[in-house]
């Protein structure tokens, strides 16, 4: 796993800055070179993982992606890339180790089609990114009775056309990055909780609270431009709480 700060620089960009979290462009357009770098960032149950892929394309973004957090975790933690692993918490959400300890930082990695996306927040919280390239060949309709609420359901069956695809994508971003910030995966089910309405209208940013648990806050940014939707949720957490860095 020798790689070199130019190979680093080539597996991602800045994208955004959102209350202290940093999110990351990853170019996941095909690329032999680029895809060979990376592979050079990956440990051998990387490497063995990525082999279990049967088609190119989930392959070179899982290479890519990984290689990238690893590139960007390196730099935020300030160790070598042979000091990194990686464990799994309840329902599967990733988390850093540095030589075996938990490292002090929150991150979470999407993806999909030419684009991937990753959020780090060195002040702990739980964080959460999502980013979809918009489609308009998908049949909405079905999706929208499955994975939204009725107010939000109402406003959808409102809009047309384009306006009706940027509103789908806006808010299933949102949903999906609240869902991975939980970590809590498929036992969330997204039409049970409804988006803040002034993000639904265009508002960028709002607070947010699940039902059943409403004094924990969350904060959503609408992270999104002309080549695919996307969104932030990040755990509004007390920099005094000793729980910050805990994985849940």
């Amino acid at each position: 796993m020798q790689v070199t700060p130019e190979a680093a620089s080539a597996l991602w960009r800045p994208f955004r800055e959102v209350d202290g979290a940093r999110v990351f462009h990853v170019d996941l357009t095909a690329d032999i070179v680029r895809e060979s770098e990376a592979l050079d960032w990956l440990d051998e149950a990387e490497r063995s993982r990525r082999g279990r892929f049967l088609y190119p394309r989930p392959r070179r973004e899982f290479t890519l992606c990984r290689a990238a957090l690893r590139s960007l975790l390196c730099r935020e933690l300030g160790c070598s890339n042979g000091d990194l692993s990686f464990e799994k918490a309840r329902f599967g959400k990733p988390f850093a180790r540095i030589c075996g300890v938990p490292a002090r930082v929150a991150f979470n990695v999407s993806h999909s089609g030419r684009h991937g996306l990753i959020a780090l927040a060195a002040g702990g919280g739980r964080i959460g990114v999502d980013v979809e390239e918009r489609s308009t060949r998908r049949e909405l309709d079905g999706y929208i009775r499955l994975l939204f609420a009725p107010q939000e359901r109402a406003e959808l069956e409102k809009a047309n056309g384009d306006g009706k695809v940027e509103l789908f994508y806006r808010l299933w971003t949102l949903k999906e990055a609240l869902i991975k910030a939980v970590g809590a995966g498929l036992s969330l089910d997204t039409a049970k909780f409804e988006i803040p309405p002034a993000m639904v209208r265009g508002a960028p940013v709002s607070l947010f609270s699940f039902p059943e648990t409403p004094s924990v806050r969350w904060r959503l940014d609408y992270i999104g431009d002309i080549r695919f939707a996307a969104a932030i949720a990040r755990e509004s957490v007390d920099p005094c709480d000793p729980r910050r860095y805990v994985e849940h």
